[in-house]
């Protein structure tokens, strides 16, 4: 195929009469060999331009660079659109009657020839439930049709008889797995036709370059080179991946030469080798993210991967050129992996940092860690915090208090346990509420917009000189619109390495 971000391509670009957020003053920016070569004050006739140049005339609209979801698993993201929707359901029986009635609506197929299709469920959050989920609950509604209903955070799956006995999982009388049984089930549930995956994916891109993002960091727990190999040698051109690797595929991974920021061959420049994530705790949703007080049902949560293992792998990740990011929920595990991370002495990433002591924010910035953040978590968990970490919810989702200690932050959204579109995240972290009628929640924790555009585009904040040209182009100021138009910023353009992904 030829390569969709060969800087050798003809013509260069100009996008003319744009502006940096805040500012008034017209500039052109000028593109050439996928970077930003120039940007001057907007002057229509002033100056000779070589003949292929194409200028796009952008009507005074607002350039940031492109958005980055530092945080996503792509293919769980595509095939949540096509699963059903438990999000609204407000407690075990709602999202029992949810099930039923899309059986009784669509059949149950129980008596269909060959194997019966099992329904996959996504979003359900059992931690704000009244009651809880239980087998007999889940069978009294499906029929003897197998079914796998996976929570908001993808730490739980409710199983009836028939799927648990389909799929060989043991589960008591609640029908729960959690952690890695639940994780296991996932990827069991995921392996559809690649020639009906690609497809959600591709799409699941485009719907993303058509809210300005231009790349994402994809934490899908499989081998991941390989499918995105595929689905780029067959088209999918929308944004640039930086696919995370496992520590059971981190022997493969050393072998065959990767490390972290490598450009993949044959990708055409979109792809490239992310970080080593290692996942030593589990969720607030599923009372497993490892805590030091008890929460108030009992027990710390889990510490998935001892403090010795975590050390380890560290280490091993530092000598093979990986890019630690340490999965750490609780304000222990978080205290697990700075330690780590300083035993170790390799800089890193914190994925989550949702429950942090007030004595490690400063940690992050000292020790290089990176805090990678997902806004919309808070208000979506806000209710399960308050219940399960009550009176200490002023350094849960602490953001302002990690960037004022020094930290760099890096948002994202974990898709699909919450939208990928930054626009919700920047809009979660900086007005800490939705437009719900609820007051905002811990507004002493928000960042300003211009700081959540930085924490969203990798630091740049505002185009530059030698940049790559991957932008983003808005009808509207990011720094002045209301709350409710930054949420739901209208997006005119995307580009990557100078080529447009939307719009153009």
């Amino acid at each position: 195929m030829s390569d969709p971000l060969d800087p050798r391509r003809p013509p260069d670009l100009v996008l003319a009469s744009v502006r940096h957020p805040g500012e008034e003053i017209c500039f052109d920016v000028h593109l050439r060999a996928g970077a930003v070569s120039a940007i001057i004050p907007s002057r229509p006739g002033s100056g000779a331009l070589p003949a292929a140049t194409r200028v796009v005339d952008l009507e005074g609209r607002y350039a940031v660079p492109g958005l980055w979801d530092e945080h996503v698993h792509m293919t769980q993201w595509a095939l949540a659109s096509n699963r059903l929707d438990l999000s609204g359901a407000g407690s075990a029986r709602e999202a029992a009657a949810v099930v039923g009635a899309h059986i009784a609506g669509a059949g149950s197929g129980a008596g269909a020839p060959g194997p019966v299709q099992t329904l996959v469920g996504v979003g359900f959050r059992d931690a704000i439930w009244h009651d809880l989920p239980s087998l007999d609950l889940l069978d009294g509604v499906t029929r003897g049709r197998p079914t796998a209903l996976i929570s908001h955070d993808l730490h739980c799956v409710w199983l009836n008889s028939a799927a648990a006995q389909q799929y060989g999982m043991p589960v008591d009388a609640g029908g729960l797995l959690r952690e890695e049984p639940a994780f296991a089930l996932t990827r069991e549930l995921g392996q559809l036709p690649d020639a009906v995956v690609d497809p959600w994916v591709r799409q699941a891109g485009q719907a993303a370059a058509a809210r300005g993002v231009v790349g994402i960091v994809d934490f899908e727990m499989t081998w991941n080179r390989d499918a995105w190999l595929r689905r780029i040698s067959s088209g999918f051109a929308a944004l640039r991946v930086e696919a995370g690797v496992y520590p059971q595929d981190l022997d493969r991974a050393v072998a065959e030469g990767l490390r972290t920021g490598l450009a993949v061959a044959g990708s055409g420049g979109l792809l490239s080798v992310g970080p080593l994530k290692v996942l030593i705790d589990g969720s607030l949703n599923t009372r497993t993210a490892y805590c030091i007080d008890p929460y108030p049902n009992g027990g710390h949560g889990l510490l998935t991967v001892s403090e010795a293992e975590l050390l380890a792998l560290l280490v091993r990740a530092r000598q093979a050129g990986f890019v630690p990011a340490v999965h750490a929920i609780g304000d222990a595990a978080n205290q697990v992996a700075l330690d780590a991370f300083e035993a170790a002495g390799i800089a890193g990433r914190v994925e989550h940092a949702q429950f942090v002591r007030s004595e490690d924010f400063a940690r992050f910035g000292r020790l290089g860690v990176t805090a990678s953040v997902q806004p919309a978590h808070a208000l979506d968990d806000r209710d399960a915090a308050e219940a399960n970490w009550p009176g200490r919810t002023d350094r849960s989702f602490p953001l302002r208090s990690l960037l004022a200690a020094g930290a760099t932050l890096a948002l994202g959204s974990d898709a699909p346990v919450a939208p990928l579109d930054p626009w919700i995240a920047m809009s979660a972290a900086t007005a800490r509420a939705r437009l719900d009628g609820r007051e905002p929640w811990h507004a002493e924790q928000a960042l300003t917009r211009r700081e959540a555009l930085t924490a969203s585009t990798r630091g740049r904040g505002r185009l530059r000189v030698g940049d790559p040209a991957d932008i983003a182009v808005l009808d509207g100021d990011p720094l002045t619109v209301s709350d409710t138009e930054f949420a739901a910023m209208p997006v005119a353009a995307t580009l990557v390495a100078g080529r447009f992904t939307y719009g153009g």
